[in-house]
Formats: C-alpha cells, structure tokens, sequence
C-alpha cells in the first residue's frame, strides 16, 4: 500500500519551475524597487539624466512621460514654464542719493532644451544665484539715473522699460529667459512725497494759468485782427465814394423807394443835388 502512494506522487520537475521563479523573482524585484527604476515628468517639466559611473548627460533632455533608468542614476527635474519672483521692499537710491523702497514682479523660465548647461554652470538654486541680484542690480542701476520727482511722475514707464534691459543683459547667456518686469509700487518718504506732490499741484495750475493768458491772448489778436480788417475795408470804400457815384445810388434808392405804395411828392434837384421826398401817407 505505501508502495502505491510512493509511486502515485508526482515528480517535481525543476526545468518546468525554473521560469515561474525567475519570474515570480522578477516581479518582486519590479514591484520592490519599482520607485527606484521609473521616474515620471509631469507636464511643463524637463529632466536630465545624472550618471552615477559617468556623470551628468547635459545634451540629453527627458521630455514630460514615465521614464526607465537604472536604479543608481538619478534624474534632476526642472520646471520649464513661466515662473514669478516678487522682490518686496527693495531698496534702490535716486539720483540725488533719496532712499526709495520698491516691489517689483519678474517672469520669467528656464530654455528647456538647455536645462543640462544650466544645472552644470549654475545649478537648480539658479533663482537665488542669478534672479535675484540680476534684478536687485539692474534697478539700482536704472533708479539711480532718475530724480525722485522723475520716479514719482511720469519715467516709471521708461525706467520699467530700462530695467527690462539691463536685466536681459544681466542674464544673457545663462540659459534663462526673462520675459518681463514690472515696477507694482514705488513707496518715497512722506515729506518727499507730499513736496513733489504740492510741485505738482502748483506746476498744474501754472499750467492753467499759461493757459488761460494764452487763450485771451489770442482772443485780443483776432479781435484785432478782425477790426484791423473792417478798418481797412471802410478805408478802401471811402475812397471808392466820389460825390457822382454817392448821386447815382442816391437817385437808385430814390426811384425804388417811390416805386412803393405810398403816397409822395418827389422833388429833383436838392441842395445837394439828390432829390427830396415830401409828403408820406
């Protein structure tokens, strides 16, 4: 009987298991160490790969997707889309040496194809390295051409337009893009403030004033003007009117007047020589 039962087990066949356990064995691996082989880029990021034995590929860029590496390799993630960077309270000086405080918005992002020359050069704190004192530099230097009353009225467009510049130069070659800048508030001390802005006032009604005379001066030179040219009209009429041409339209506005329905005697040859109406009903 125990001779049967030996018989009827079935033999373990190690060629037939060998695949199921090196899969099975595969698939712990994966699942294991599944974070430490795959790496996924979000949307509007780009990675590089960082070689363990052979360092950093700059040239090669990951696009967004899952990506396979090997686990001792490490992929270095950057942001490639439009970033802000708010400098509040930034202290720049006028041109006459006034302490101004300002708070500037820049944009800007990293050029993605060459984020590998970018974390080799300068690195992912690229913001704090470059940004930051690029902007802090270009406004000194843009401010410090300007008066404060300039700053105040009417250059903040053309200084935001300098900065934009000599920032762009700043970063030039750096593998940052800046997109702009913009000045949000300029914040001077009150006593300087309230100065330009009693300066201001009084310039404004200068100018109304300058206006206003400017106005009635040019009214008095038409009006003169005008009579200037009635003068010269009755001029070269009155030297038109002999006594023959004042008879004849005399005599004209005589014969039309008696053309009228009114009853009147019309006597010819006044002391003047024109005639003479008597008599109207």
């Amino acid at each position: 009987m125990a001779q049967f039962q030996q018989q009827g087990q079935p033999e373990f066949n190690t060629k037939k298991a060998l695949p199921v356990f090196l899969i099975i064995a595969v698939g712990v691996f994966l699942l294991i160490s599944w974070n430490s082989i795959t790496v996924k880029i979000n949307s509007g990021e780009k990675g590089i790969m960082y070689h363990y034995f052979t360092g950093l590929n700059t040239d090669n860029v990951y696009p967004d997707g899952m990506h396979f590496k090997a686990p001792w390799n490490k992929m270095i993630i950057y942001d490639v889309r439009k970033q802000q960077y708010e400098a509040k309270g930034m202290k720049v000086l006028s041109s006459n040496g006034l302490e101004i405080h300002i708070d500037v918005s820049v944009w800007f992002l990293p050029v993605a194809d060459e984020i590998g020359q970018l974390h080799g050069n300068i690195g992912p704190d690229y913001i704090d390295k470059f940004i930051k004192p690029a902007v802090r530099s270009a406004a000194r230097t843009v401010f410090g051409k300007y008066t404060p009353e300039e700053i105040y009225s009417s250059k903040k467009e053309i200084i935001q337009s300098q900065i934009v510049n000599e920032t762009g130069k700043i970063l030039a070659n750096k593998h940052i893009t800046l997109d702009n800048v913009m000045i949000k508030s300029v914040t001077l001390p009150e006593r300087i403030k309230a100065a330009i802005s009693s300066k201001l006032t009084q310039e404004q009604e200068l100018q109304a004033y300058q206006f206003t005379l400017e106005k009635a001066e040019k009214e008095a030179q038409r009006q003169k003007i005008e009579a200037e040219g009635k003068a010269n009209a009755n001029r070269i009429i009155s030297a038109s009117l002999t006594d023959k041409i004042l008879k004849e339209k005399g005599i004209i506005a005589t014969l039309e007047l008696a053309k009228s329905g009114n009853s009147k005697v019309i006597v010819v040859g006044g002391d003047d020589g024109l005639p003479l109406i008597l008599g109207n009903n």
